[in-house]
């Protein structure tokens, strides 16, 4: 393969450039000091090279499996995020993000040299220990994750600029590392990266994973686009008459080509069965003004050419779940060529290349919308808390949030507000996603006003109303159904069924658990003594002093009993009996 072709591949040139660049002191951080100013131009330089020298001292004689300075990574991970439009904050955590996890560098020192705001994201993006958490160790890392992000959504997208530098540079594992870690990403962090927003991260992350896992379609999707014939004039002839035609209807916009990624041009490839890549040449038509001037756009343009009948798709009045909001339409345009158009406002353009990250890039344009959209944006991230709490076991977690990644979408409206779904839901998901006793007591459905099946699959826009066994018939109240688990979707319901038939089960000790007998048995140690911890710092420095990667990992071992309770208050009332005064 043409080595061009793969994404984000630099050659050994500039490789070498590079390497001299971290080995002799020089600017190396001076790039992400000037992206990141060139969107922020406020932004305090200093901390970030504070930060860069911090963390290239910590990483100082380390090397990536390609030979490179494993400083790479991290100012790499950074400029991405920088790209992206990300706050200070944010990119000192990239720039930091792998020290704990791989120096002697701990969390506590990191907390008090850079504040608790960075000590949290670099925490929530920091892998547990596979010595100390064996096969669990990837769910319980994702599961930490995503807690991490209930608090700050940030720790998320790190992550994904982390893979993404990781993507671009697999070529030096072997072939079953990059396959199983393509498909990680495909499984877990597109979606992930898809309910955020952020196309500007997923395009790249999904033409990553093509490359990987599908290297032939690559190449001859690779070939298709450098040697498309005269696609460049044809879309300059297209987007010329857009304008003129948008001008005549005195629509103030801006028309720019919009070519489909790698990947996309390949999924509809596929979903068409079509022999040769099918590629439909397509513009975006970004009107300056309210979002009412996009519907006239839209007359424009379908004044000027013949529409596709059933191509049309109105995300304005019907949001997508990630809020993302366009016109999409497909018209026969010059030649009798079809031709994608999508029509938007300049904001909803932003927020469709952002997503999450717009409040960070545009924080002065967005404020007054700001705390309504997020809070809707990450209504799927506080239902996937919802479940993270409900599951004892992390890899039980992780198959959930997996299936709920996967499954397509729809918004149904019951007790007056909308619920998010996954296709094919039914009454039965909806009683589960209204509260677990409306589930477990659940006896019948209306739909849009008629009695249907509770096994009955919902359409999107459906209005659903729940009866239960006791609320509305008087009955005396009863659990769920097993035929049930037949026909539910959500991970939600699903784990709530299971868990009615498995009550009088001893449930599984998981590392959760452990972290929380754990600390549980310290506190009542400390309590015999008459004391107590203001905060986890003591508990930490005596974790890192007794050899442990993290706290975690320690109160694991007392849940064990591999190390006793009182042994560590006794160490913990010396260690904060006789510190010496400031």
């Amino acid at each position: 393969m043409d080595l061009d072709a793969r994404p984000g591949t630099a050659s050994l040139t500039q490789r070498l450039r590079s390497m001299l660049s971290w080995s002799n002191g020089g600017d190396a951080v001076g790039t992400l000091v000037r992206t990141h100013r060139a969107i922020h131009s406020g932004a305090d330089a200093s901390i970030l090279r504070h930060a860069y020298r911090i963390a290239e001292s910590k990483h100082r004689g380390q090397l990536r499996k390609s030979g490179e300075p494993y400083i790479t990574h991290p100012l790499a991970v950074a400029q991405i995020l920088a790209e992206l439009g990300m706050d200070t904050t944010t990119l000192v955590a990239a720039l930091l993000h792998d020290t704990v996890e791989d120096t002697s560098y701990t969390l506590q020192e990191l907390r008090r040299d850079f504040g608790p705001e960075v000590a949290h994201l670099v925490d929530g993006v920091t892998k547990f220990d596979k010595m100390f958490y064996g096969q669990d160790a990837e769910a319980e890392t994702i599961r930490k994750m995503i807690v991490a992000a209930g608090r700050d959504v940030r720790v998320l997208v790190i992550k994904l600029a982390d893979r993404l530098h990781n993507m671009r540079t697999l070529d030096a594992r072997s072939h079953a590392s990059r396959q199983r870690i393509a498909r990680a990403t495909q499984d877990v962090l597109v979606p992930l990266c898809d309910r955020l927003g952020i196309q500007f991260l997923k395009r790249d992350l999904e033409d990553a994973v093509l490359f990987h896992l599908e290297p032939e379609a690559y190449a001859r999707i690779h070939d298709h686009v450098r040697h498309r014939p005269h696609w460049k004039e044809y879309l300059e002839e297209v987007t010329a008459q857009a304008r003129a035609a948008l001008r005549r209807d005195k629509v103030d916009a801006d028309v720019r080509p919009r070519p489909r990624h790698y990947y996309s041009i390949w999924k509809d490839t596929v979903a068409g069965g079509h022999q040769v890549p099918f590629d439909l040449p397509r513009i975006a038509v970004v009107v300056d003004g309210p979002e009412t001037d996009c519907y006239t756009a839209l007359g424009a343009i379908h004044g000027l050419w013949r529409p596709v009948a059933g191509r049309f798709k109105d995300f304005i009045a019907s949001p997508k779940n990630n809020l993302y909001r366009s016109l999409h339409t497909t018209v026969i345009g010059p030649g009798e060529q079809p031709v994608e158009v999508l029509i938007r406002t300049e904001a909803m353009h932003r927020a469709a290349e952002y997503g999450i990250a717009v409040y960070y890039r545009f924080p002065k344009a967005t404020a007054a919308q700001a705390a309504a959209d997020r809070a809707d944006e990450l209504a799927w991230l506080r239902r996937v808390l919802d479940w993270e709490q409900e599951t004892p076991k992390a890899t039980e977690f992780l198959e959930s949030l997996r299936g709920d990644l996967a499954e397509t979408q729809i918004q149904v409206i019951a007790d007056g507000r909308p619920v998010v779904l996954p296709a094919g839901a039914t009454p039965v998901d909806v009683a589960y996603e209204l509260g677990t006793e409306k589930g477990d007591c659940c006896v019948g459905a209306k739909v849009n006003g008629r009695y249907t099946p509770l096994s009955a699959p919902l359409q999107e826009g459906d209005v659903v109303e729940i009866f239960t066994a006791d609320a509305e018939l008087g009955e005396a109240g009863r659990g769920p159904l097993r035929e049930w688990l037949d026909f539910v979707k959500s991970p939600h319901a699903q784990m709530q069924i299971s868990r009615w038939f498995s009550d009088h089960n001893e449930p599984t000790i998981t590392i959760a658990n452990k972290v929380r007998l754990g600390r549980a048995a310290i506190g009542l140690a400390l309590r015999r003594y008459s004391r107590g911890l203001a905060t986890e710092e003591p508990l930490r420095r005596l974790a890192t002093d007794l050899g442990y990667p993290d706290l975690e990992s320690l109160l694991v071992s007392v849940a064990d009993r591999k190390v006793a309770a009182d042994m560590l208050v006794d160490r913990l009332i010396a260690q904060v009996d006789h510190q010496p005064e400031r």
